[in-house]
């Protein structure tokens, strides 16, 4: 690969992601303004080849070899894609709590590719990354998911129709339209998570899921809020996840009395969001949530942003 033309330094920003959205388990997700990851990426000639050279946020916590560490794959699996062998210094500043529900792996895994791509000139579009973004989501949690890396790579709502062709898609976001989502102070592993799923369903539960699926899809092309908040509604993940979350019920219910569409949970948890059609009422729920797990002696953090429908941001370039 000709280098010539290409930069010497790329510092992105990738926004944090709600997965599932309620009823659209693995195949719907949302990317958030705050909080996300700064991946850096640069050439160096102390080394060929890639090579992560510093982590902050996280320190000890994560490990800093390429092929263990999910922004390291993922940049490797790129760069092998591209047949280039040119040394590249990758920096990874978490700016995210890990097993938080908010997509923490998924931001540096599209981090890493947004910037390793621009570095190199962008010879690929950012939908082309996803397949590699996905790759570092393997590492995290056992398998290259879409429904975190989509939204984060790609901004907006993000449908998932089919994950091996990665055929994947935006939806309308309706406007205006608010996230709240409230973290508490736990860890929650996402393989864990999945494994506690149950494998087999009533045919009941599964209409009625697949009747919120193209309702919550329908209000939001439509603009509809009311149909949105009669379909944010999970009946088949929820209620097994939600008790490994100290709370939850309080929580979603703080959430409710607010006047929110719905609420739920973020991911695989721990994090709990909502959707609310008025900066009003994302804050009043923000506070109602945070003093229902502040009552169970949770510390937690509250962000509240409008969905983001750029995805990743340029914070520097030379």
């Amino acid at each position: 690969m000709n280098l010539k033309d290409n930069l010497e330094r790329v510092k992105v920003f990738a926004p944090a992601s709600v997965a599932n959205v309620s009823c659209g388990f693995d195949v719907m997700g949302f990317a958030l303004q705050e909080p996300g990851d700064v991946i850096v990426a640069s050439h160096t000639d102390d080394f060929d080849g890639l090579k992560i050279v510093q982590v902050t946020g996280e320190e000890g916590m994560l490990p800093t070899s390429v092929e263990e560490n999910t922004a390291g794959v993922a940049a490797q699996m790129l760069l092998d894609y591209l047949e280039c062998d040119a040394g590249i210094a990758l920096e990874i500043h978490k700016k995210m709590p890990l097993g938080s529900g908010l997509g923490s792996s998924a931001a540096s895994s599209v981090g890493a590719v947004v910037a390793v791509n621009r570095l190199l000139g962008a010879p690929l579009a950012d939908k082309e990354l996803l397949q590699f973004a996905a790759e570092g989501e393997r590492v995290a949690c056992g398998t290259a998911h879409l429904d975190n890396v989509a939204p984060s790579l790609m901004g907006g709502i993000i449908f998932i129709r089919d994950q091996e062709s990665v055929d994947v898609f935006g939806l309308a976001c309706p406007k205006p339209l608010f996230a709240t989502v409230v973290h508490p102070q736990i860890e929650i592993n996402t393989e864990d998570t999945r494994n506690i799923l149950r494998r087999d369903i009533s045919l009941k539960k599964a209409v009625t899921q697949w009747g919120n699926v193209g309702g919550l899809v329908a209000g939001l092309l439509k603009g509809d809020y009311d149909l949105i908040s009669r379909s944010l509604h999970d009946e088949i993940i929820e209620p097994v996840r939600s008790v490994l979350i100290p709370g939850f019920d309080k929580v979603k219910e703080a959430a409710i009395k607010a006047g929110v569409l719905g609420s739920g949970i973020s991911g695989s948890g721990p994090s709990v969001f909502a959707l609310s059609s008025t900066i009003e009422q994302a804050v009043d729920a923000g506070k109602g949530m945070q003093q229902a797990f502040d009552e169970i002696g949770l510390d937690n953090e509250c962000y509240i942003s409008k969905v983001n429908e750029q995805g990743p941001q340029i914070l520097e370039e030379h």
